[in-house]
């Protein structure tokens, strides 16, 4: 398998592209091509005692860099050779199983909306992150990619975030919750209450296991293993986990800093606060999935270091092989719905 990576992507960049890369050849049995300005990765491997890329690693060349400058729905067609431009398409031509980058999140999203294009049928693609939850982490969809969305998009969400926690969480029928401000019905504005009725059908015809409405409290105790959103929402609820995450991690070190007796304790509770710091880790996921895009697209962090590289390849080569865009391809035809009839009688996609 071939994971192609924009190598100048990220705030570490290149250097982070090309440690994770070479992690990720040695530890994973994957190949994995690198996109960029060839001369300063070679300079990278150099600094690391080889004078040329070691067997599974690829160089290819590009003489232009997206970005966060740049205007994110243009930057792929003015820089026509820059890294992400040349490694999106690589993907769409079969040069490649999957695209890493941890650039410009929205660069890449309009990139690869248009060049490697979403499945046909599917309305938005969506970002579709791992939050920690006490059993084993929720898929949330969608977490930024479409801030507005229809009650068609939530549907179709529900389905993709379903088929990808399958194999993200190693669970069968993982249960579907739509975030909401309470658990009832008749929660939430119209979107969220015709969305609930397109869920429940979903539910009734066996397509997707769905648990109902779920708050935000809930679901990040792991009342849920996928949680749908819209983006606005989605994103407000990602961030302030992460917020969460941070401001519990601050006020424990204080504490554990207190004093003598309180140093000692740390001391002895080592072990699980390194789990739990494990767990709230962002780099060891290694990105966010792009769901709904006709190739594997993964989403790494703009701060990722060679570590989160190195998971972010790996989870690409995950999705690469799991079928998942076979699985919403297959099943599109339940996720969407009519949009009236053209003259022969055909409904229109």
């Amino acid at each position: 398998m071939k994971i192609i990576v924009d190598a100048m992507g990220g705030d570490n960049a290149p250097r982070s592209n090309v440690e994770g890369a070479l992690e990720a050849v040695r530890e994973l049995g994957v190949e994995v091509a690198l996109v960029g300005r060839g001369e300063e990765i070679l300079s990278i491997l150099r600094d690391m005692g080889m004078n040329e890329p070691p067997p599974g690693l690829e160089i290819v060349h590009t003489s232009e860099v997206v970005t966060m400058e740049d205007n994110p729905a243009t930057a792929f067609k003015e820089k026509k050779d820059s890294s992400l431009t040349v490694g999106l398409g690589m993907v769409r031509d079969g040069k490649g199983d999957a695209f890493v980058s941890a650039g410009s999140t929205g660069a890449l999203l309009s990139a690869a909306t248009l060049i490697t294009k979403r499945i046909r049928g599917i309305r938005r693609a969506a970002m579709a992150p791992k939050v920690p939850t006490p059993k084993g982490g929720a898929i949330l969809i969608d977490a930024g990619a479409t801030a507005e969305c229809t009650p068609e998009y939530l549907l179709q969400f529900a389905f993709m975030g379903s088929y990808y926690a399958e194999t993200v969480l190693g669970k069968p029928q993982p249960a579907v919750g739509l975030l909401n401000i309470g658990a009832e019905e008749g929660k939430g504005t119209d979107l969220q209450r015709e969305a609930y009725a397109l869920l429940k059908k979903a539910e009734d015809e066996g397509r997707i296991h769905f648990a109902g409405n779920v708050e935000a409290r809930e679901a990040i105790l792991g009342a849920v293993d996928v949680i749908v959103a819209d983006g606005y929402s989605g994103n407000i609820f990602l961030k302030t986990v992460e917020g969460t995450a941070l401001f519990m991690s601050r006020e424990m070190k204080k504490m554990f800093k207190q004093n003598p007796l309180t140093k000692l304790s740390a001391v002895l509770v080592s072990g699980g606060l390194k789990k739990f710091k494990k767990l709230l880790d962002s780099r060891e996921v290694g990105g966010t999935a792009l769901i709904g895009i006709s190739k594997p697209v993964i989403k790494a962090h703009g701060s990722s270091d060679g570590y989160a590289i190195r998971n972010a390849i790996d989870q690409a080569a995950k999705f690469a092989g799991a079928g998942i865009i076979e699985s919403i391809t297959d099943n599109v035809e339940y996720m969407r719905l009519p949009t009236g009839r053209n003259e022969a009688g055909e409904e229109k996609i």
